[in-house]
């Protein structure tokens, strides 16, 4: 057996990074070093700016293996299945899921840089600094918002069909692996970059709200009735955000800028 061991079409290095992520989420929060993964308290560390930043796409990178990797398992399997006659299939499929996270820690770098940006102007703001819950509630209603939005259903409709996508896009050879990942890491971003603008202001703070996330942007994309739930999650994120509006009790642990 080659160096992508498999279970099936599946390469036994995926499913354990999934199962790792989550150990290292569920260890971190329940010996109460979540803060270490927390990029609001590592930004106002007293750590080196670059540790900081360091630490943060790390924990970054556990979350989109936790919370992303799952709802591609259609996609990395049928991509194995397809490069298992390459010479170097093990390569050919590290660059395809090199281009899927280059997609993703992108987008957490400029996610962390505009949300470095919004916690400078809320503490410049005395007024929005003592309700915190006014961005939380902004940041609720985007997510829930853009439920509806053509963008996401046209994304989640490639992301539902990977077998599609890659009759259409599927070239031999490391690069146009790696291309073909990144193409699809994109698909994925544009239905899901909302929901993790949230997981991000979350972190491993609430594991709960963690795994209600990663569950439903998984069902969307593979479960059988996940065209119905998108607007339904919508509805509710919604709801949500005018219940902390009206009163802010309400909302979730984690969605608080504490610093």
């Amino acid at each position: 057996m080659n160096a992508t061991a498999r279970t099936g079409h599946l390469p036994v290095a995926v499913p354990a990074a999934i199962a790792g992520a989550w150990l290292l989420a569920i260890v971190a929060q329940t010996s109460g070093d979540a803060a270490l993964f927390d990029h609001g308290a590592l930004a106002h560390s007293r750590l080196p700016p670059w540790v900081a930043i360091g630490l943060v796409l790390v924990a970054w990178q556990v979350m989109v293996a936790a919370t992303m990797l799952p709802s591609s398992l259609p996609m990395v399997r049928l991509f194995t299945a397809a490069s298992a006659n390459q010479d170097r299939s093990g390569v050919v499929l590290a660059a395809f899921i090199s281009g899927y996270a280059l997609v993703w820690t992108a987008f957490g770098a400029l996610a962390l840089a505009g949300d470095l940006a919004l916690h400078q102007l809320v503490h410049r703001m005395p007024w929005l600094e003592v309700r915190p819950w006014l961005p939380a509630a902004g940041a609720l209603a985007l997510a829930g918002a853009f439920q509806f939005s053509a963008l996401k259903d046209r994304c989640l409709d490639v992301c539902r069909h990977p077998g599609v996508y890659l009759l259409h896009h599927y070239r031999r050879g490391v690069g146009k692996a790696f291309h073909l990942g990144r193409g699809h890491g994109l698909f994925c971003l544009g239905c899901c970059w909302a929901l993790m603008l949230l997981m991000l202001a979350v972190g491993m703070a609430n594991l709960a709200w963690m795994a209600v996330l990663a569950g439903l942007m998984a069902y969307e994309k593979v479960g059988r009735h996940g065209r119905r739930l998108a607007p339904v999650a919508g509805l509710v994120l919604l709801a949500l955000a005018v219940l902390v509006l009206a009163h802010p009790a309400w909302l979730p642990p984690g969605l608080v800028d504490s610093s």
